[in-house]
């Protein structure tokens, strides 16, 4: 299975956001400038995430960005769904009734055993993102960070965090 960058994308700025203070936000291009992407593209996921109830957004000049829930209440499915949809990665086709020679309907009563397995594979999949919050990831970089990751950050966001009303 291969998810879009948007994914890495929207999973770092979520990570990037759980370090914003009260009241405060980050612009999509300070987001942008932090991990080295495109604004334009990076755009389209925090609208994605801002529609799921992930972020909320302050507009105009002095607005951005910022956890719209506590990081331990944001896992990465939420995430993948809101960046990529709710549709399953895998869509049969019933492919099996297509070509010469085709069969009657009886062939084909049972789901097709791929589609099945597929589906089994993708629930299994998306429980493992559901147990993994940010808080989670968080707490991981923490136990491995000699400081320099949180230090980086740190500086970043002292620079670009745009102080707001909440």
């Amino acid at each position: 299975m291969k998810l879009s960058e948007g994914i890495e994308q929207a999973i770092h700025c979520m990570t990037m956001l759980s370090g914003v203070s009260e009241g405060g936000v980050l612009s999509a291009a300070a987001l942008a400038e932090f991990h080295g992407v495109s604004t334009s593209y990076l755009l389209k996921h925090l609208q994605a995430l801002s529609g799921a109830g992930l972020v909320s957004t302050v507009p105009g000049p002095k607005g951005g960005y910022r956890l719209a829930k506590r990081p331990k209440e944001i896992t990465l499915l939420d995430i993948v769904l809101a960046v990529e949809g709710p549709a399953p990665a895998f869509r049969c086709a019933e492919i099996r009734q297509r070509g010469p020679n085709p069969l009657p309907g009886r062939y084909f009563a049972k789901p097709c055993g791929i589609n099945a397995a597929m589906l089994k594979a993708e629930k299994a999949y998306r429980a493992e993102l559901a147990k993994v919050s940010i808080a989670d990831i968080l707490a991981d970089l923490e136990a491995t960070d000699d400081g320099g990751i949180a230090a980086r950050g740190c500086a970043f966001l002292e620079i670009h965090e745009r102080r707001t009303a909440r």
